[in-house]
């Protein structure tokens, strides 16, 4: 359990992920043998996400795409508190910190668009279901290039944390292969090319949820700052009781320390002592 932190969301989030579409992917190949759905275009062979979703699957496809937005967004956010907290490299500029905020905003963007696809599937409400897949394709790409941006910045004024420089490169691949690939999905779609669109959904699909366990990385360093505060205090207990007890084995240094407290103490406690005295005998005199 020591081990347990907060690296855990994005790992829930990108498991759940990659379960609901490998759900969805093997229930239409082998369940249902390829099977053509109503809400597949004309001449198309392979189907969507999306038609696979607006199916008997629609339920776990809801479930699966809600999951995997709340523990994405907690992933957002326990990245924005530790930072502040200062248990990973905190925001030191105004810059760095709106960069931040742009993050989490357009993040939220993603959320609000992969959530609401799911439940205005494209056989139903077609129109709703292609405005919520542009917001979450929309919304995530630029999300990662905010969070890119920032973390060069980041990287950039504290080059001893490696990690930061490793973010930004997994980041910035993803960005990269992500747009690539959005590019090609919105032209093979629109010339009709259905089959190679929803290959290509396929794959934007599965990379993003190396996207979403890229946060690993970056919440994975609250393991150590946790562990070396709790291992200071425990240690400093440890040793001070272990003293008390045994006094005869202190250090030189600490037993010259503690004897010169305790003369200092005595010292004091005298002084006090012989002022009490003479204020007795100044007031009798006075009497």
């Amino acid at each position: 359990m020591r081990y347990l932190s907060y690296w855990v969301f994005p790992i829930i989030s990108g498991l759940v992920w990659l379960a609901t579409l490998l759900g969805l992917l093997l229930h239409w190949i082998v369940d249902t043998h390829r099977v053509i759905y109503a809400s597949m275009g004309d001449g198309q062979t392979i189907a969507y996400i999306s038609d696979v979703g607006a199916s008997n699957l629609k339920p776990l496809f809801i479930v699966g795409c809600c999951l995997t937005t709340i523990f994405l967004d907690l992933s957002f956010g326990a990245d924005r508190w530790l930072r502040h907290r200062g248990r990973l490299v905190p925001n030191t500029s105004t810059g760095e910190k709106v960069l931040s905020g742009l993050t989490i905003v357009f993040a939220f963007i993603g959320t609000i668009g992969l959530t609401f696809l799911s439940g205005f599937d494209t056989l139903r409400y077609p129109r709703l279901h292609d405005i919520f897949l542009l917001l979450f394709i929309a919304g995530y790409l630029i999300s990662a290039i905010f969070i890119c941006w920032e973390y060069q910045r980041l990287g950039h004024k504290n080059r001893q944390h490696r990690v930061l420089r490793i973010s930004f490169w997994v980041k910035l691949t993803f960005v990269v292969v992500e747009l690539i690939l959005a590019i090609a999905f919105i032209a093979t779609n629109f010339k009709g090319q259905y089959d190679k669109a929803a290959i290509l959904e396929w794959v934007i699909a599965f990379v993003f949820s190396f996207y979403v366990f890229s946060f690993c990385i970056d919440l994975w360093p609250a393991v150590a700052t946790r562990n070396a505060r709790l291992s200071t205090n425990s240690a400093r207990q440890m040793e001070e009781t272990y003293y008390a007890t045994h006094p005869s084995v202190l250090p030189d240094v600490a037993r010259d320390t503690q004897d010169s407290q305790r003369t200092l103490t005595d010292g004091h406690r005298g002084h006090h002592g012989n002022g009490g005295h003479h204020k007795t005998r100044t007031e009798q005199r006075d009497f």
